[in-house]
């Protein structure tokens, strides 16, 4: 490996045989007592959630990483993990639904396990033991049977008594040879609440911040974090590549001094060097992989961020707009009710702006969105037609997509997305072919055109970094045409 060295990471895993296990709970819990303690501290989500991120980021200030397997594959998730780690840094990556449920369910591709192989991350096992007695010894047994590669190093027992424990806990460890390290007592005031598409966002929940200290307080009592500590310290260390990786540094910076300010590009041609680029963000649109809004830096723009919500004019001097997913559902009398933002979105769309829209920001663009109680609420209006609340989920997984046209990817490419959406559209467009990667199965979807590009995916742009380079250079020839949007 070219300029390669090694690093010592400490690093561990919270996974869990299913979803619903408390790991978010945990983990959140353990983030805030590693803060505390002063380690130097970042965290991981496996898969393709936004939303656990976003605890993670209420408890450390710091973005933390999506890293996914079916994404960009192993050694891409194996750079992508190692870019820009410190010597003795302490990672906590928090798995995603059972550990061994992957791709479609069925394969190791995407799962947590496979993720813990890839970085060689030892795995604390979160059991949610509530009303199971010694069945839970062969449980984790049929888990550590199944672990191959032996990263399995702990197990934590999830709403379990602090008397059951003392009887539990020695004859799991002499039964299993595998180090019990605490328990987590039942308390609903610390779960944390869910809805359909998965858990209530941090600034939805009341004294969430009390409620993490409280519940590390918790585990410091009940958990042997020094074990844990210890596991995370063994873990095997890794190389560091220095000169290459997912992501490469920015050949030149953007957003330094005002957006009047930036020079024509060195072709000689009007277009600015670093592009603005709208990015929606806010209670409704908070939906971003950190991993896309780095690669579109690095492509050349500069994001900068506005709230549907809460503004009433797009910033000055963009080139370029993305709208993210989120819950536009939950804010529709409010978005509608911002008829300023709503007519300056409309217009600057018209008007050209390379635009792209992911699900929530597909929603947003539609004539209308009605609500489950039967609502319709007026939206921007770019895309004719109504979305609805189907009380089901419409599509789910991973998918492929390769775009017809052109413009945004190169013909035959394809690139890398989710989708979990219970709203549909009466017209999803048909620019793209979408392929499950785990039957086969494909429909058509997308809204493309030569300046934007709408849909429900959830797009992974470093499976394909086309996409952004070519989001980029849409937005440079919008620049070129002297017309800032206002």
């Amino acid at each position: 490996m070219t300029g390669a060295q090694k690093k010592k990471i400490r690093r561990i895993m919270i996974a869990a045989p299913k979803s619903g296990s408390g790991k978010t709970t945990i983990t959140c819990g353990l983030l805030q007592i590693f803060k505390e303690d002063g380690e130097d501290i970042s965290s991981c989500k496996c898969g393709p959630d936004y939303i656990d991120p976003m605890f993670h980021r209420q408890v450390l200030g710091i973005p933390a990483r999506n890293l996914d397997t079916f994404f960009t594959g192993e050694e891409g998730t194996r750079k992508l993990f190692l870019k820009d780690r410190r010597e003795g840094e302490l990672v906590v990556m928090e798995g995603v639904m059972g550990l061994y449920d992957g791709l479609g369910g069925i394969r190791e591709e995407g799962s947590s396990y496979h993720l813990a192989k890839v970085t060689q991350t030892p795995i604390i096992l979160v059991v949610d033991a509530k009303g199971m007695g010694r069945s839970v010894i062969p449980l984790i047994a049929g888990f550590l049977a199944y672990d191959k590669a032996q990263l399995i190093r702990g197990v934590i027992l999830n709403r379990m008594s602090a008397a059951y424990y003392e009887i539990l806990k020695p004859l799991a460890e002499e039964e299993l040879g595998i180090a019990v390290l605490g328990y987590f007592p039942e308390n609903k005031d610390l779960q944390i609440a869910g809805r359909h598409l998965g858990l209530c966002m941090p600034g939805e929940l009341e004294d969430l911040q009390e409620k993490i200290r409280i519940t590390a307080a918790k585990l410091r009592e009940s958990v042997d974090i020094s074990k844990l500590l210890q596991i995370a310290e063994e873990a095997e260390t890794l190389e560091i590549d220095r000169t290459e990786g997912v992501f490469q540094p920015k050949k030149k910076e953007c957003g330094e001094g005002t957006a009047e300010e930036q020079e024509p590009d060195s072709a000689g041609n009007d277009s600015v060097k670093c592009p603005r680029i709208a990015v929606a963000r806010d209670e409704a649109f908070c939906f971003y992989y950190e991993e896309n809004l780095r690669l579109l830096e690095q492509a050349g723009a500069e994001p900068v961020y506005f709230s549907p919500l809460h503004d009433s004019t797009l910033p000055e001097n963009i080139h370029g707009m993305l709208l993210g997913g989120g819950y536009p559902e939950l804010y529709a009398g409010q978005l509608s009710a911002n008829d300023a933002m709503r007519t300056a979105i409309r217009e600057a769309v018209t008007d050209g702006l390379p635009t792209v829209a992911e699900c929530g920001g597909f929603l947003y663009l539609h004539t209308t969105l009605t609500d489950r109680e039967g609502y319709s609420y007026p939206m921007v209006g770019v895309l004719p037609g109504k979305c609805f609340d189907t009380g089901h989920l419409v599509r789910f997984g991973y998918i492929e997509l390769e775009e017809s046209s052109g413009y945004f990817m190169p013909r035959g490419s394809r690139i890398r997305a989710h989708e979990f959406h219970y709203y549909d559209s009466e017209d999803n467009g048909a620019d793209c072919a979408a392929y499950k990667p785990a039957t086969g199965r494909s429909y058509p979807c997308i809204h493309v055109g030569e300046n934007h590009w709408y849909g429900f995916p959830h797009l992974y742009y470093p499976s394909c970094p086309e996409f952004a380079k070519r989001f980029v250079e849409n937005a440079k020839k919008y620049s070129k045409r002297g017309k800032d949007v206002l």
